[in-house]
């Protein structure tokens, strides 16, 4: 134990806190990383097809994964530099396939053996993602509210599959499946008829969801626009958040990209709190546009950490990641974004909220502000050190070291 720990200890002591059960908690909070980070959203399906959907990810980076045992090898090292144990990410365009003739609405859980496996070795859990963009069966932008019944009816089956898929890796792990549907739908210019699609969306979601399975968690996601979808996207905020509120063991899930430029869902998750039982979240950084930049350890991330901390929601918020950026080394991406949620996460767990909230219900404003202010000022940095110690590996000042060693080494060579 360092002599900066003690001070920081004793320090947070004089205002209620007490750090060693703040590292225990977070100790116990499982990050869901995502794997499409290790090879810019690529997947194992080798269709040819380029990436789609309003997604994008720019740079060319050497050393991305190209199969499955590089992407695993690659999170294997991420991990080994992240404090605590998390969860794994998974689209279904990360099929091990390993030749076979199989399209998405035929996948199986065989096909996803080796991820969990892996996983299984490493005291890891997994959610799932089924894959609704870089597919020729997306058809003008369009697939669960497709006026194409043929079209439609395939991303059905796909939803199904996975939601089934899901359900067997719950199984396997004997952890619940987070299955989170998102869909690039939308128009470029102003739709004829936005009710429409919607409905035809809502009838595919029916549809998916109406057989029961354990130990999945279902969750839809919204985005506010993508490119090519610039004027109308079917799965916005309102409809799938109406759809969640109306169907109970669907939740609703958050991108911190996914809203407009200035809105943040650190507001929305006590509102949501308030009315369901579960919240997901993809975190991640958005510049300008759902650019899915790493998280960095800005204001809103402690926002979001604030929120889910102080309402006692550790246990009803699933909090996982959604970036990528094929500019930097992909491996340290991985490394930042996680420890900087969980820095988040810190920050929040190190603020005495009974006393706060009570000054907040007392009226107390003034003797709250200097409060705050003057947490921001306390040494958060030690007790990380010291966590980081305690879970075996490097602070801040020193990973970075395993992973230039690891580029050219491995990253290099490929």
């Amino acid at each position: 134990m360092s002599t900066s720990y003690e001070l920081a200890r004793d320090k947070y002591a004089a205002v209620g806190v007490d750090t060693e059960q703040v590292m225990e908690t977070l100790k116990g909070i499982a990050i869901s990383v995502h794997c499409w980070q290790g090879d810019d959203v690529g997947g194992f399906e080798n269709s040819g097809e380029a990436l789609s959907g309003g997604i994008q990810a720019t740079g060319n980076y050497p050393g991305k994964a190209r199969t499955p045992d590089e992407l695993m090898a690659d999170m294997d090292k991420a991990f080994s530099l992240i404090p605590g144990k998390h969860r794994i990410n998974l689209h279904a365009s990360y099929a091990v396939i390993d030749g076979e003739a199989v399209d998405r609405d035929t996948l199986e859980p065989k096909h996803f053996a080796q991820w969990i496996a892996f996983a299984k070795e490493r005291g890891l859990g997994i959610d799932f993602n089924p894959t609704y963009f870089s597919h020729p069966m997306v058809k003008d932008n369009l697939t669960l509210s497709s006026p194409d019944e043929t079209v439609r009816a395939f991303w059905i089956r796909h939803g199904i599959a996975c939601r089934r898929i899901a359900g067997a890796i719950a199984k396997e792990l004997g952890s619940p499946v987070l299955n989170n549907v998102w869909i690039p739908d939308g128009y470029k210019d102003v739709p004829a008829d936005r009710l429409g699609p919607r409905l035809r969306l809502k009838d595919s979601l029916e549809q998916i969801f109406a057989e029961k399975i354990d130990g999945v968690i279902d969750c839809v996601e919204s985005k506010v626009f993508g490119i090519g979808v610039e004027s109308f996207t079917v799965g916005s905020s309102e409809f799938y958040l109406a759809y969640a509120a109306s169907h109970p063991g669907v939740y609703n899930l958050m991108d911190s990209g996914h809203y407009h430029p200035t809105e943040v869902i650190s507001d929305k998750i006590p509102a949501q709190l308030a009315f369901f039982e579960k919240i997901a979240l993809h975190v991640t950084r958005p510049v300008r546009w759902d650019s899915d930049h790493v998280v960095l350890l800005e204001d809103e991330i402690k926002e979001i950490a604030k929120e889910i901390v102080r309402n006692d929601a550790l246990d009803k918020v699933l909090i996982g990641l959604d970036f990528f950026d094929a500019s930097i080394n992909r491996v340290a991406a991985w490394v930042v974004g996680t420890r900087n949620m969980q820095k988040g996460l810190l920050s929040a767990l190190l603020q005495p909220w009974k006393d706060m909230r009570a000054m907040q219900d007392e009226c107390r404003f003034t003797e709250l502000m200097v409060l705050s202010e003057a947490l921001k000022m306390y040494p958060m940095g030690a007790v990380w050190e010291e966590f980081c110690s305690r879970m075996g590996v490097p602070a801040d000042d020193a990973w970075f070291d395993s992973v230039a060693a690891y580029e050219r080494d491995v990253l290099s060579n490929r």
